[in-house]
């Protein structure tokens, strides 16, 4: 089965999803995860009509961004160390990982001049030690540090729930991660207005979606494996 076929399937999925949870199909956007697959397998994805590449590893960060930003939006999505933020703050539009301030005064050094980072914080909702991010309890105080750091805009939060084979016991994460985005969008911070929610990957995406996810981060389900 092709890209093209399989976000065939997942449209259906996320489309049923919709329907069971009220939900209007058009605030929802598939970012297609490339991180085990080429360049051109990423092509391939966008030209099945994937408007969104996300990328975990710095080393195909650069040939994922030279092949499709000309027609997609580009996410990086994995953990970043602060010294290589010279390396894709200037081609990647959104981030999905900000989770601590060294992390934001790099992306203020950085960014080119004029342009404000889309920033999702990572929170760690589930409290797995294995997993990076915030605890939900520290995020408030965060959002306020990074007042000084115009270059960074909150557009939103980021998780990553537990593998489940059972996955309707994702749903409790997905769920406070929306009540917690809610409570930030309440304050209506300028600098974090906060109104998307980055959760769901291959195995657990439509409970996001009913949950209420607005970025569905989907990876081999997509576009598959490579060894290359």
């Amino acid at each position: 089965m092709d890209v093209k076929e399989k976000l065939q399937q997942i449209e259906q999925t996320i489309q049923t999803a919709c329907v069971r949870s009220g939900r209007d199909r058009s605030h929802i956007h598939i970012i297609a995860v490339t991180k085990y697959v080429s360049a051109a397998r990423a092509l391939e994805a966008v030209d099945a009509g994937i408007e969104h590449i996300g990328e975990n590893r710095l080393e195909g960060a650069l040939e994922k961004w030279e092949a499709c930003s000309a027609r997609a939006s580009l996410h990086f999505i994995g953990t970043l160390q602060s010294r290589k933020v010279k390396e894709i703050v200037d081609k990647y539009d959104y981030f999905h990982s900000l989770d601590r301030l060294s992390l934001a005064k790099e992306f203020q050094k950085r960014c080119p001049e004029g342009k404000t980072l889309k920033c999702f914080l990572q929170v760690n909702v589930s409290g797995e030690q294995s997993k990076e991010g915030l605890p939900p309890e520290e995020v408030f105080d965060f959002i306020e540090r990074l007042k000084d750091y115009p270059a960074v805009t909150v557009i939103g939060l980021m998780t990553m729930a537990p593998f489940e084979s059972d996955t309707e016991k994702t749903r409790p994460v997905f769920r406070k991660l929306r009540y917690l985005r809610d409570e930030i969008r309440d304050r209506d911070y300028p600098h974090a207005p906060c109104l998307h929610l980055s959760m769901g990957m291959s195995n657990d995406y439509p409970v996001a979606v009913e949950e209420g996810a607005t970025f569905v981060r989907i990876g081999t389900r997509l576009v598959g494996e490579e060894s290359f």
